[in-house]
């Protein structure tokens, strides 16, 4: 008994999302490949939020905004109030666009609950 050799497919078929025909008005039947790049993505912006002084917000409303809202212990708030007491702003995080807009909200409302003039707003790194 003899055995009649497999017929093989032609690879065209197979890596026809690889390969496309060549746009060349050629008759040479040549092929290109065709690579798929990824496009870089690019980080998204980062904000800076930033509070700013008065003179009416109590420093210790300051220091228990920054724990309760900024994850800051008891000594990072008290030195981040006190430079905003003397530089008039500092910087009490660099968030995404939604994260930053969300807390710059939070401390807005949380003072006016509160009566107190505290100005927090965020501007891009």
């Amino acid at each position: 008994m003899t055995q009649t050799p497999t017929k093989l497919r032609p690879l065209e078929p197979l890596l026809a999302p690889l390969v496309m025909a060549n746009d060349d008005d050629d008759d040479d039947g040549g092929t290109s490949v065709v690579v798929e790049t990824r496009p870089k993505t690019k980080r998204p912006p980062l904000y800076k939020v930033l509070l700013l002084n008065d003179d009416y917000t109590p420093m210790e409303f300051v220091v228990a905004v920054l724990e309760r809202f900024f994850g800051m212990n008891h000594a990072q708030a008290f030195e981040i109030m006190l430079t905003v007491h003397k530089k008039g702003v500092a910087v009490v995080g660099v968030f995404s666009h939604e994260i930053a807009e969300t807390k710059v909200a939070q401390v807005m409302d949380f003072a006016r609950q509160h009566q107190h003039p505290l100005q927090c707003t965020m501007e891009k790194e």
